[in-house]
């Protein structure tokens, strides 16, 4: 399943955008309160060449685009926007031009930790102030800037709303690139899920206020494996209409999937965002419309659906055909014309009155991939030719190879003749194609295999006609575990060369449809995959789309393999992964202490892990919970008592969550928890024995749990919390209890040794033969002590495992903190400070701890029954909120602390 996410997707089919001129990034002066409130983050201006020396005095005339660079991205990614604006502009000899602003975050990692995100927010509010004033008293004096935000660059933007002096009306276009909206990809502290909780609720609530802001939410699609593209939606309201969401596969003229950091310089993708920024310039304000319906409709135009021409906000209704073209009557139902060094121009007509009782439709296509108007509907016709026409190719649709128009007959009653205009055509080829069909006919339904069929069985069909188009109707396939593949075999009856075909699947409640170019014949293979799952009140279905050769027969079979639901699981929810390791974790430390209690030994950490770790133990009672939700007496009672909702209730509200995911994820858990502890045993015994060869053996001194020097370290590294970063002094603590732990298995390993050299020694030993062995060993070297020492070894390894999990989970905040430490030493907002300082005293008792004082302990009973609930609490509130998890794993080393000292 992860080398199904990170390797098997499509080829990149983004081309590269190169720079004409060296790029300059000029360095816009703030105010200097705000450079001295954020002295980590900057403003500049993209420029290239003379465009860039004309712009160092700041005379700017253009329009203001911000650009908001993502988790640890840099500002200098404007500089595909940037550079093709400026071509985009030279063809228009600078009668509209814009001039791209870049924030520089200092590549904060926003993405894994929350913290900063709201300074950001700020900094970009004063920003868009600084931006506007460049422009002040000039002509055509900018209001508003425009926003392209990548990554977490498109929420920050979309954070500004939520500011209390913040004037919506600064903004008049977001478009957002990658951008998470839904859900953090991995919710790794309170602040982020905080800000998310933040953002989604004001744009919810406010959703009337914010109709005059158009936005754009471009996903990479299965090619960015850092965030999946269903996070990437906006919101559906239906009173939010300016809002819209595509996948990059979907868009025309790119039809590519992108990874998270092309997504920023694919170059199709980056002419269709220019193309938009141009086609939404209002000729009289020379700045971006103010009016929301065209921007969506110019949106729509080139991220949507494209007519392969191009945009115009009131297109011309009716047309007169002038020109000394030939008319020719075509009266049959299917018409296919090749055009190849024509001198001469021709009108082909279609009369629809013999055919509107027969067909339901006609379907045209057209290989000229110009912006030329070339069908009509004829209205008045005068027996030979149309004196008045309404142009049909803004109901055309644009295809890689092909442009296509279907047309239903009963939308056009008032229509006498369908017009194909065919130009002159010298030193080119293409062909046209015409058929009138009924719907139903070029229409079949093929229901998928189930999702168990282990690739065992597959669903088939053979399309037997010979037309040019042809829906495949793909029935039950409507949630996102459902994953399959789909082989389209083509035959034709003669080797004569064709066109090629087009394969599209089409998602009918979403734009994430994918577009493949086959050859004729061919056996080809398409991935079908939902990124959101069939809302509730949808019922269309996905569609295979096969705009096809006249002469060739295609086999359409649907299969599905088991390593492609892993594949779904993997990428909707490796996030969660780490709490069902530590559940595991949980279940074998609350089973080895349990041994302890009741034999007085410890036993082995893989062990106790096959012997404890039961899914059944946990995943019931998570089930129930989650049902019972579904009731409102539950629910209240619930909240009554102050409780988070389940995560895995919150996953299934948003389609996200599937049968028997919880159990394949706790199982992934239960292998992964396994193996790291093989691992972390190997490591350790091997770095012992490199210990063991390199210096003399460790003394293990028996000491009290507190003294005065472990105190003053305890309030030290508290110190160190407080005043720096939490996670440091956790790293710090983690650091030492490994090297106790190390300690302790080279003591093992060398006493062990001396032990089994002893037994098979079978003479008596002299009276001074106690002068060999080290002064400071033999009060440790009995064989009990050995035991002992064993046993708290075993406890402590698991511990540490449970505590290297902590330390994973907040290690984000120390890169942060260490990233940033040139500007602030203290780490503020720090997410882990206070769960530091309560490790630190725990960890430094456990640490030098044995199991001897456990044993004794009238808590033990307690102590071996909590780590059971802690693991069901772990899944049911840790998935979407990872931050939770050192707080369940703290509780339980807190009541193992108290054992020892009570």
């Amino acid at each position: 399943g992860v080398r199904d996410v990170l390797f098997l997707y499509e080829e990149n089919r983004c081309s590269m955008t190169y720079m004409y001129e060296y790029p300059e990034y000029l360095k816009i002066k703030l105010p200097k309160k705000t450079a001295r409130r954020y002295p980590a983050y900057e403003l500049y201006l993209y420029g290239e060449g003379n465009y860039a020396e004309e712009n160092k005095n700041l005379l700017l005339t253009g329009i203001p685009v911000l650009f908001l660079p993502g988790n640890a991205g840099s500002y200098k990614q404007v500089r595909s926007l940037g550079s093709i604006a400026l071509r985009k502009a030279e063809d228009v000899d600078f009668k509209y031009h814009f001039n791209f602003f870049s924030v520089n975050f200092n590549e904060e990692l926003v993405a894994l930790y929350g913290g900063s995100l709201q300074r950001q927010t700020k900094f970009v509010h004063e920003c868009i102030k600084v931006i506007l004033k460049l422009y002040k008293d000039r002509d055509f004096a900018p209001t508003s800037v425009a926003i392209v935000g990548h990554s977490m660059g498109g929420l920050v933007a979309r954070a500004l709303l939520t500011l209390k002096n913040f004037k919506p009306e600064l903004i008049n276009i977001l478009i957002t690139q990658a951008t998470p909206h839904v859900a953090p990809v991995m919710p790794l502290d309170k602040y982020l899920t905080d800000f998310y909780t933040a953002v989604n609720n004001h744009w919810i609530l406010k959703a009337q206020d914010l109709r005059n802001l158009t936005t754009l939410s471009v996903a990479g699609g299965f090619r960015d494996y850092q965030v999946r593209s269903g996070l990437t939606f906006l919101p559906r309201l239906s009173q939010h209409d300016s809002a819209l969401s595509v996948v990059s596969s979907a868009v025309p003229r790119a039809w590519a999937s992108t990874d998270h950091l092309s997504i920023v310089w694919c170059k199709e993708l980056i002419l269709a965002t220019i193309r938009a920024f141009f086609d939404l310039i209002d000729e009289n304000t020379r700045q971006i419309t103010e009016d929301p319906k065209k921007r969506m409709s110019v949106l729509n135009h080139h991220f949507v659906r494209h007519p392969a021409k191009a945009f115009e906000e009131n297109p011309e209704v009716f047309t007169e055909l002038i020109g000394t073209f030939m008319w020719i009557t075509v009266k049959a139902s299917k018409w296919t014309y090749s055009i190849y060094n024509d001198s001469d121009g021709k009108y082909f007509t279609f009369p629809l009155a013999s055919h509107r009782k027969s067909y339901s439709h006609v379907y045209c296509e057209n290989s000229m991939l110009d912006t030329s108007s070339w069908i009509y509907g004829c209205i008045n016709n005068n027996s030979s030719m149309c004196l008045e026409a309404t142009d049909l190719s803004w109901r055309a649709e644009l295809l890689p190879t092909t442009k296509v128009v279907m047309l239903k007959l009963q939308d056009y009653p008032s229509l006498s003749h369908i017009v194909i205009q065919v130009p002159p055509a010298v030193g080119k080829k293409y062909t046209l194609g015409c058929e009138f069909l009924k719907e139903d006919s070029r229409t079949v339904q093929l229901p998928v295999t189930h999702l168990f069929s282990f690739g065992l069985s597959s669903s088939k069909i053979l399309l037997n006609s010979t037309g040019l188009l042809y829906n495949v109707q793909l029935q039950h396939f409507n949630q996102i575990y459902q994953a399959f593949k789909i082989y389209i075999e083509s035959h034709c009856q003669s080797l004569k060369e064709r066109k090629p075909s087009v394969y599209r699947f089409h998602i009918p409640w979403s734009h994430e449809d994918s577009i493949i170019v086959a050859k004729v014949p061919s056996l080809t293979e398409i991935s079908a995959k939902l990124h959101i799952a069939q809302p509730q009140s949808d019922s269309r279905v996905p569609e295979l789309k096969i705009y096809s050769s006249s002469d060739c027969q295609y086999e359409v079979k649907v299969k599905s393999y088991p390593y492609i639901l892993v594949f779904q699981i993997i990428r909707f929810h490796a996030g969660a992964l780490p709490v069902y390791i530590v559940s595991n974790i949980l279940l074998t430390y609350g089973g080895q202490l349990s041994t302890l209690r009741s034999t007085g030994h410890c036993s082995d950490f893989s062990l106790e892990l096959v012997r404890t770790a039961k899914p059944y133990k946990v995943e019931p009672l998570i089930s129930i919970v989650v049902f019972l939700q579904g009731f409102n007496w539950f629910r209240e009672i619930w909240e009554s008592l102050s409780l988070p909702e389940v995560d895995a209730a919150v996953l299934s509200s948003q389609d996200a969550w599937f049968p028997l995911v919880s159990l394949i994820l706790f199982l992934f858990g239960t292998g992964i928890a396994y193996w790291s502890g093989v691992f972390f045993s190997t490591s350790l015994r091997l770095f012992s024995s490199v210990w063991l060869t390199l210096i003399r053996p460790p003394v293990l001194q028996k000491d009290k749990l507190i003294t005065p020097r472990r105190l003053c370290g305890m309030l030290s590294l508290a110190l160190v919390s407080w005043t720096t970063c939490g996670a440091f002094a956790v790293f710090i603590v983690y650091l030492q209890y490994l090297f106790k732990v190390l300690k302790s298995q080279t003591f093992c390993i060398y006493h062990s040794k001396e032990t089994s050299q002893n037994s098979s020694i079978h003479t008596v030993k002299p009276q001074n033969s106690m002068d060999s062995v080290p002064e400071a060993t033999q009060p440790l070297s009995n064989s009990t002590t050995i035991a002992e020492a064993v046993n708290s070894l075993k406890m402590h390894v698991t511990i540490l495992n449970l505590f290297t999990w902590i330390v994973l989970l907040n290690l984000p905040s120390l890169i942060y903190w260490l990233k940033n430490l040139r500007y602030n030493v203290r780490l503020d907002p720090d997410p882990c400070r206070s769960t530091a300082i309560i490790i630190i005293g725990i960890l430094e008792i456990l640490m030098n701890s044995s199991t001897t004082e456990a044993k004794s302990s009238k808590l033990l009973k307690t102590a071996t029954k909590v780590p059971l609930p802690l693991s069901v609490a772990v899944l049911a509130f840790g998935p979407m909120h990872l931050y939770r998890v050192p707080h369940f794993v703290t509780f339980a080393l807190l009541l193992h602390m108290l054992c020892c000292v009570v």
